[in-house]
């Protein structure tokens, strides 16, 4: 693999040898390429390109939550930096839910995240969006990816993938098994097959903000990940990367545990013949024992503090002094804080103690 310069966005192909999958951000000038642009319906192409030509118009950030529950601090603290750095340079901040998952869904949470940021003064830009409305969109990219030779069925099951896993239950990368077999798209024996994006053989590289280098090898630490899973639901990895597209976002800000992911969306991204976003991976706030907050650990939400008594500057304070952006006890709103920073002072103070990513579940089986 070749080095990389940190933070610098990297580009396609290169000397005879190298292995490059993607990186390159694409001018409005110039046209959506890729494995699949032949079959590419036009109304996907122009979508694709529309995004493309949002991108050079300023900077679009993004929220993503799930409304699987309520927010807890570590999420409101992921929110506060993504909102602080589009803001800082005067762009957008789109808020999206991605309710894609309805099983997992509880009533009402979408609701109270929006309630949540508005009361920490979090603002976002338009209505916000529903990945649930989309599924249109998500099935004729599904579609056109099929066409292209760029997905294949696969049959096993978690049971299976899961019995090969790694000790104490790492994921592994997915080996592979149903990539050669001759397999139907519909239903065998009472189950669909889930379908898989058949990933190249290659480095997969992204402009990163962090401290380390957007890189993961493709085969070894990606794998070719589910885009629709068994059950017929469109799999996070594709909804995120069209979005990203085609909404045209500039910037990613999310949590380190996401950094296997952005190595999936950038391949698919690849696949559909654009360059990513830029990405910025920040630390979790994780409890004493280092363990990171969650939602399924019923890590403490707004509903605490404010029953604790906390307003929302008390709030913004306890977020961005757990950054080492303000002191401790600091009390002020998310405007105030945002006034008083700079980008740069914002990034390195971040990053004051860099600790080495810890990635969630691996890629292929998210």
């Amino acid at each position: 693999m070749l080095g990389l310069a940190m933070n610098e966005p990297t580009h396609s192909g290169g000397p005879a040898g190298d292995r490059f999958f993607y990186g390159a951000q694409l001018g409005a000038d110039q046209p959506l390429r890729g494995a699949i642009q032949a079959g590419m319906p036009r109304h996907l192409q122009e979508l694709f390109q529309a995004g493309l030509t949002r991108r050079q118009q300023g900077y679009r950030g993004r929220f993503a939550p799930s409304p699987t529950g309520d927010l807890h601090r570590g999420n409101l603290r992921t929110a506060l930096l993504s909102w602080l750095h589009a803001r800082i340079q005067g762009g957008e901040w789109l808020l999206r839910l991605d309710d894609l998952d309805q099983p997992r869904n509880r009533p009402g949470a979408a609701a109270r995240i929006q309630a949540d940021l508005q009361w920490l003064g979090l603002d976002w830009d338009g209505p916000p969006l529903l990945q649930s409305r989309r599924r249109g969109l998500y099935a004729s990219v599904l579609s056109s990816l099929r066409r292209g030779g760029s997905l294949y069925p696969c049959a096993c099951s978690r049971r299976l993938l899961a019995d090969i896993s790694a000790p104490h239950g790492a994921l592994t990368v997915y080996p592979g098994f149903c990539r050669q077999k001759t397999l139907g798209w519909g239903p065998s024996q009472g189950r669909l097959p889930s379908w898989r994006l058949r990933l190249p053989d290659a480095a997969i590289r992204w402009p990163e903000v962090s401290p380390w280098p957007g890189c993961l090898e493709g085969a070894t630490e990606v794998g070719d990940v589910v885009l629709r899973r068994a059950d017929g639901l469109v799999a996070y990895h594709l909804a995120t990367a069209v979005d990203e597209l085609s909404l045209g976002i500039t910037t990613v800000v999310r949590g380190d545990d996401l950094w296997a992911s952005t190595g999936a969306q950038v391949a698919l991204m690849a696949v559909l013949g654009a360059g990513p976003p830029r990405y910025w991976h920040v630390p979790l706030w994780r409890d004493p024992q280092g363990q990171r907050l969650s939602k399924r650990a019923a890590a403490e939400g707004l509903e605490g503090l404010r029953q604790g008594g906390g307003d929302g500057a008390a709030v913004i304070g306890l977020l961005a002094a757990s950054l080492g952006l303000v002191p401790g006890g600091s009390r002020l709103s998310a405007r105030e804080l945002c006034q008083q920073l700079q980008m740069s002072d914002l990034i390195a103070t971040v990053h004051a103690e860099p600790t080495p990513i810890q990635p969630g579940p691996k890629a292929g089986e998210a």
